[in-house]
């Protein structure tokens, strides 16, 4: 061997010896600090943790140098770090499904604000009529309140009849005098519409009796009227419904879930209006439950008639122009539609 080949191992083992000793001075200094920082027991930071992994991959002796933690810690610290990455590196391409439009998002919160009584089926149907097709659960996961509406049905008798059935019942509203007015409701099953309601509070069976009449002319009249037991009914109202060619259908006594469709109805009545309003009187009621019906007829989606209203509303696609909300009962309700700027 030369000089000069001595010369130069001379020299790199020199340089090697030196930038060893200087690794070794910055390891032992950065533990120091950590001392320092901790007080009695060294407490790691995600950065101290980094800086052993780092040193551990550039520099063979790390771990003559490491005095506060023992090696399986750093290559532990090691291991976690590169399943991270790769954990990391796995979810850039953001996989799973697409995020919906933020004008749809927008939508969901605004009609979940401004009908607080409204679940998310009830929301996903007024978006269908928007032309957007949004899941449930998409719909629950933007809304401001979830709230899902229970859902009654009576399938196997109105599968074959329900065009031939009408249900009629009473039900009480308390005005602000503490007087008990009686409401009486009649609705086809078919479509669920309210043919006819009147508000009363002296109800008894001649009353009641032209009510149907006053429903149904002649040659409309149901075959089936499915009623309860209530005195005010009546003989009077028995010949009435014979001569009108009406067969009564009485439910069990005390069994309201033998109308399912009246008392849902009802319930609808009382959650949707009735139990946000203080009633005046006879007329204030009146006036109040014919725009409800109006609500409940053109714009209230039902789950049973395809997620559209009593009277079917026509499909808004995004082409025909902004949403725009029409107010019912003062803002208590809306119906949602698309106009042309």
């Amino acid at each position: 061997m030369g000089i000069i080949e001595s010369d130069v191992l001379f020299l790199r083992a020199f340089i090697i010896g030196r930038a060893a000793a200087a690794v070794e001075n910055l390891a032992l200094r950065q533990q120091v600090a950590v001392f320092r920082q901790s007080g009695k027991r060294p407490r790691l930071r995600p950065r101290d943790r980094f800086f052993w992994v780092v040193l551990s991959r550039l520099w063979p002796n790390w771990r003559s140098a490491l005095a506060i933690v023992q090696p399986e810690t750093v290559i532990k610290w090691h291991r976690k770090g590169f399943k991270l990455f790769w954990r990391w590196k796995s979810m850039a391409g953001k996989p799973g499904r697409p995020s919906i439009e933020r004008e749809v998002r927008d939508l969901i919160r605004r009609m979940s604000r401004e009908n607080p009584t409204w679940g998310a089926p009830r929301i996903v149907s007024e978006l269908a009529l928007l032309g957007h097709d949004v899941a449930e659960r998409t719909v629950a996961k933007y809304m401001v309140r979830t709230r899902k509406p229970p859902s009654q049905t009576w399938r196997a008798f109105l599968e074959n009849h329900v065009p031939d059935i009408a249900a009629c019942d009473f039900f009480t509203v308390p005005t602000v005098t503490f007087r008990v007015l009686y409401v009486f409701i009649i609705m086809r099953h078919d479509r669920r519409q309210i043919v006819h309601f009147n508000v009363t509070a002296n109800p008894h069976a001649e009353w009641t009796a032209q009510q149907v009449v006053d429903a149904f002319p002649y040659d409309e009249a149901p075959r089936f009227l499915i009623r309860d037991r209530d005195g005010i009914y009546g003989d009077y109202f028995k010949e009435r419904m014979k001569g009108m060619g009406i067969d009564e259908v009485l439910i069990a006594a005390r069994s309201p879930w033998q109308s399912p469709f009246c008392e849902r109805v009802i319930g609808s009545i009382r959650r949707d209006c009735l139990d946000h309003l203080i009633v005046l009187g006879e007329r204030h009621l009146h006036r109040i439950l014919t725009e409800y019906f109006d609500y409940y007829h053109n714009a209230r989606c039902h789950l049973s008639l395809d997620r559209n209203s009593p009277i079917p509303r026509d499909h808004k696609p995004p082409s025909h122009g902004k949403v725009a909300a029409i107010p019912y009962l003062g803002g208590l309700h809306h119906r949602y539609t698309r106009r042309a700027a």
